[in-house]
């Protein structure tokens, strides 16, 4: 079993930064990938980063530049570090993995960026 705890959202001005962090329970982290998605009021659930077990990474083309995930295997802990923040990039931000074939999630944090 595998339980994703998001924290770090809030309010935050145009050009601000936030860090969300996701605390992942069990002794899986470290052979687990790792992502962030976000979704927007009417709109789908969108991935914006990933980072491998081998801590590759990737992002998102509107985060690019902007937003940087990375992973404490010691604390369990996978981070998005988000500067330059634009009101666009308001959201609910989840915490996500995949065991196989079945896809955890966190229970989101709200991050809103007002211009």
């Amino acid at each position: 079993q595998v339980q994703l705890v998001e924290s770090g959202g809030g309010l935050v001005q145009s050009g601000g930064s936030l860090r969300l962090s996701c605390v992942v329970a069990g002794s899986m982290f470290r052979i687990l990938n790792m992502d962030w998605y976000r979704q927007a009021p009417g709109k789908q659930r969108d991935l914006v980063a990933r980072i491998t077990v081998g801590g590759s990474t990737n992002y998102a083309d509107s985060v690019k530049g902007r937003f940087t995930i990375s992973r404490d295997n010691a604390k369990n802990t996978v981070y998005l570090q988000m500067n330059s923040l634009k009101p666009e990039d308001t959201a609910v931000y989840y915490c996500h993995t995949n065991v196989v074939i079945v896809d955890y999630w966190g229970q989101g944090t709200q991050v809103t960026v007002s211009s």
